[in-house]
């Protein structure tokens, strides 16, 4: 019984091998190059929230003080991004954090992420392309959705209120371009975000030159009349103001984390780069770039229009809908309304075309592994493109965009988005402090993803590992305090307790500082002793990782400031994750639910690595030395691989 527990145990967590030395294989079309990742990243995530998000969250929570909320928010995001790049540099294949994933933590980790990815993608699809399908309607004079109310009408809970043909012919005609080939697809959204960066151009000098400074410095006199003249009150009501005290910071700092909060999700999108790693001409140097450019491009975007938003006008006049509009209004430019509704429609275009294009691409990663249904691995010959996948998951978000109300399913999205980030900060974290050549031992023909008899571990899973190493005592202790100068097996597994410690400490400090509030406002003792604890334990698990050695291969792009880059990343991301409603985290494990149903009933028995495992021989010691040999040889070699142009396979 127990050896049957253990045996299943280790199938959760086997992890995925990458042949190192032909990376660049690949069945798919590697055409793109740094610029279309560039405008790939920009065009996903410099979306319609642009055109929005600044207004509602400069009257509501920030005031102008928004360019610092936008500060914040990108640097939290960089750091999710600097993640994201070193793995696209060390793993440049197809699947993003399922694949990182996947190769560091094990298959149902890997599982887990994967299907999390896919209802995020399905859902920013559907919802935006509703919003698109809205954006036009409003331009037209809502004939559309006039029409289908008085003869479509659905008044259902759950649906929407009436089905929206429009989008799903959106989703549709995007899905059968995919399908076409990649190529033709950046093409187009190369042109879509041109026209979006060039509109945000115009916005932003326009600010610039119309603004006035004294908008950045409202005194609270004025608010409170405003505020008199809002609520029709006597001058002699004593009332205080509804827009904060004035000045940069009407909210006060708190307001202004408040809106970095709000802020932080105008930044994702990004991630999308990372599932183009097999079409790719030399994705060890574009994907990096990619990320780490288009992120900046965002966030100057950001700053820029925010900034001049807050200079044309009053913070506590801007619409919420359509802040931009109404800015032009009131400093007398009505025209220009029309420059920025081409550019909210191309905006929406490009980020329609960034939720459904990494979609297809993550299933199919997770069909070509057995996980879920082969069929959905499968490639066309002509287009190089999985062309199943894409259209079954352009079918499955046209049904979704057709039916239901998206407005309750979108924070699942930050569910997946989140979890996602924290995953790829932790295997980061794992991957630098394993021995050198830990992939590479990996990676050899026919054999185990557990280490040899000859090299210590007997065919140990990580997990067993740690316990043996628990079970070790005094000694072990004393290598985690004064460890050697490269990294062992035994400084890597004291990392990845550590890691464990740090994230389970990271959910009950958000807990706590989410839940019980009251209790640290009134400094009760059990909470301060409790955070204290935590704090403690936090330092010390942060002081027992930078003792360890990290790794010495190199790659073309590797996160800065390690551990502290990753550490700060996991917080961030768990913290925004238990700030979500309970309703929505029902729905997320319904879906993890069918998730799980798929997963244990097909992708376990089916998986790839399960049928290796099955046909590796029992005992691989002439492999492992023949290894050994080929690693002292071309050591060298790997500390930098990069994919070689005329290798690519073109269309």
């Amino acid at each position: 019984m127990l050896k049957q527990v253990l045996s299943f145990s280790r199938s959760l967590v086997r992890r995925k091998v990458v042949d190192m030395s032909s990376l660049e294989d690949s069945k798919l079309c590697r055409c793109l190059g740094t610029v279309d990742l560039i405008a790939l990243g920009v065009g996903s995530t410099l979306g319609a929230g642009v055109y929005v998000l600044a207004g509602e969250v400069a009257k509501g929570d920030s005031g102008p003080s928004i360019v610092i909320s936008f500060l914040i928010a990108a640097l939290a995001s960089v750091m999710a991004g600097l993640c994201y790049a070193e793995f696209g540099a060390r793993v440049p294949k197809t699947g993003s954090a399922y694949l990182y994933s996947y190769v560091t933590v094990g298959e149902i980790w890997a599982f887990i992420t994967g299907w999390n990815l896919i209802l995020s993608y399905v859902i920013g699809t559907s919802s935006v392309a509703r919003a698109w399908s809205g954006t036009f309607d409003e331009m037209i004079g809502g004939h559309i959705e006039r029409f289908c109310k008085t003869y479509f009408s659905m008044n259902s809970p759950g649906l929407a209120q009436y089905p929206d043909f429009f989008a799903v012919c959106l989703i549709l005609l995007l899905s059968g371009l995919l399908s076409f080939g990649v190529k033709e697809s950046a093409w187009v959204n190369k042109v879509f975000t041109s026209i979006n960066v060039l509109v945000l151009l115009f916005v932003i000098v326009s600010g610039f030159v119309k603004g006035d400074t004294e908008n950045w410095n409202i005194s609270e006199e004025s608010l409170i009349n405003v505020t008199i003249v809002t609520r029709n009150l006597s001058a002699s009501a004593n009332v205080s103001s509804d827009y904060g005290v004035g000045g940069f910071m009407p909210y006060g700092f708190s307001g202004t984390l408040a809106g970095a909060a709000t802020c932080f999700y105008a930044f994702v999108g990004f991630d999308c780069i990372a599932t183009t790693g097999e079409e790719v001409k030399n994705p060890q140097r574009a994907i990096p770039i990619g990320i780490v450019v288009s992120l900046t491009v965002c966030f100057l975007a950001y700053f820029g229009v925010s900034a001049a938003l807050t200079l044309m006008m009053p913070y506590y006049l801007l619409d919420e809908k359509s802040p931009l509009p109404m800015a032009f209004e009131y400093v007398g430019w009505s025209p220009a309304k029309y420059v920025v509704a081409v550019g909210s429609l191309c905006a929406l275009s490009t980020s329609l075309l960034g939720s459904i294009f990494p979609m297809p691409r993550v299933i199919y990663a997770m069909a070509a592994d057995g996980v879920l249904f082969k069929v959905l691995a499968r490639i066309n010959p002509k287009t190089k493109t999985p062309l199943i996948a894409t259209m079954t998951s352009g079918v499955v978000a046209a049904i979704m965009a057709f039916l239901f109300d998206l407005k309750a399913l979108v924070d699942m999205m930050s569910i997946g988005t989140l979890l996602a980030y924290s995953l790829v900060a932790v295997c980061v974290l794992i991957l630098r402090y394993q021995p050198d050549g830990a992939m590479e031992r990996r990676a050899g023909a026919g054999e185990r993803d557990y280490l040899s008899p000859e090299e210590g571990e007997s065919d140990l899973t990580e997990s067993e590992s740690h316990l043996n190493m628990l079970k070790g005592g005094s000694s072990t202790l004393q290598t985690a305090l004064h460890p050697p100068a490269a990294p062992t097996d035994t400084s890597s597994s004291v990392v990845n307790i550590s890691i464990c410690v740090l994230v389970l400490l990271v959910c009950v400090v958000s807990y706590l500082t989410t839940y019980h509030i009251t209790s640290i406002v009134s400094m009760d003792v059990w909470i301060l002793a409790s955070l204290l604890l935590c704090l403690l334990i936090f330092t010390g698990c942060i002081f027992m990782i930078c003792r360890q050695p990290q790794t010495s291969k190199k790659v073309s792009f590797m996160v800065p400031l390690l551990p502290f880059l990753p550490i700060l990343s996991i917080l961030v991301n768990i913290y925004l994750m238990v700030q979500l409603s309970g309703d929505t985290w029902i729905r997320f494990s319904v879906w993890m639910a069918v998730g799980f149903l798929i997963y244990f009933g097909y992708g376990m028995w089916h998986s790839v690595e399960r049928q290796r495992h099955l046909q590796a021989p029992p005992n691989s010691s002439s492999s492992s030395q023949a290894q050994k040999q080929d690693e002292s040889g071309a050591e060298g070699k790997d500390q930098e691989r990069f994919i070689c142009p005329e290798k690519t396979s073109q269309c």
